[in-house]
């Protein structure tokens, strides 16, 4: 997990070990959305809203239920979803993205732009 500090124009930063390094931007947005389903996941909150865990994994083909909800706490861990119990019967949990995780848009449909242009199916 990272830290937090405020930069001078009052956007929340990252402190991170390589700060300085001309680098490190890479390296931190790697480091918190590298793991092969939390750009997914993330896409599917910009897609859907908020949602519920099991509206994620129908959103989400091919996860598992237990990646799915290590991935949701890495996430939320590094402060890019929030978690929400909602106290209605049944009481249900709602995962939506933080200002940060909304900050990751541009990222991920570059992400996914990049994917249509360059990726095939393995059958064609």
């Amino acid at each position: 997990m990272t830290d937090r500090t405020e930069s001078n124009d009052g956007i929340e930063q990252l402190e991170v070990w390589c700060a300085g390094e001309e680098w490190c931007p890479v390296t931190t947005t790697a480091t918190l959305i590298g793991k092969k389903w939390h750009p997914v996941i993330v896409h599917r909150l910009l897609e859907y809203g908020p949602s519920g865990f099991n509206e994620l994994k129908e959103n989400v083909d091919g996860i598992s239920s237990k990646v799915l909800s290590d991935s949701l706490d890495d996430l939320e861990e590094n402060q890019l979803i929030n978690r929400e119990i909602i106290n209605e019967k049944p009481v249900r949990v709602q995962y939506s993205l933080t200002t940060h995780g909304q900050s990751l848009e541009p990222v991920i449909y570059a992400m996914h732009e990049w994917g249509q242009e360059h990726i095939t199916n393995i059958s064609d």
